[in-house]
């Protein structure tokens, strides 16, 4: 059975406690290394991550187009460029499902 561990933050320096059921989480999970940084830095890391390509979900482009089917504006995720009908969600999803 797993005790409680007093750990030190790489990057900011605090004692942080890497608690029994964490530590049996990470052996049910095959982690084998313990974390390095504290649960604020962690936070921290995460969110700065989340901002850079590839590290997270970049908000898409869109463009204001009108629906071919029932004339609504909408907006899509690609730059309409004339040559193809355009339909909002409703009308796509209608289309699709015949």
């Amino acid at each position: 059975m797993s005790q409680d561990k007093t750990l030190t933050c790489r990057d900011c320096g605090a004692e942080f406690i890497f608690s029994a059921s964490e530590q049996d989480f990470f052996a049910q999970k095959g982690f084998t290394n313990e974390p390095g940084r504290c649960p604020d830095c962690r936070a921290a890391r995460k969110q700065q991550n989340n901002g850079r390509s590839g590290g997270g979900f970049q908000q898409r482009e869109m463009h204001a187009a009108t629906c071919a089917a029932c004339g609504v504006e909408t907006q899509v995720p690609f730059r309409p460029s004339g040559d193809r009908p355009v339909y909002c969600r409703d009308c796509f999803q209608s289309n699709n499902r015949r």
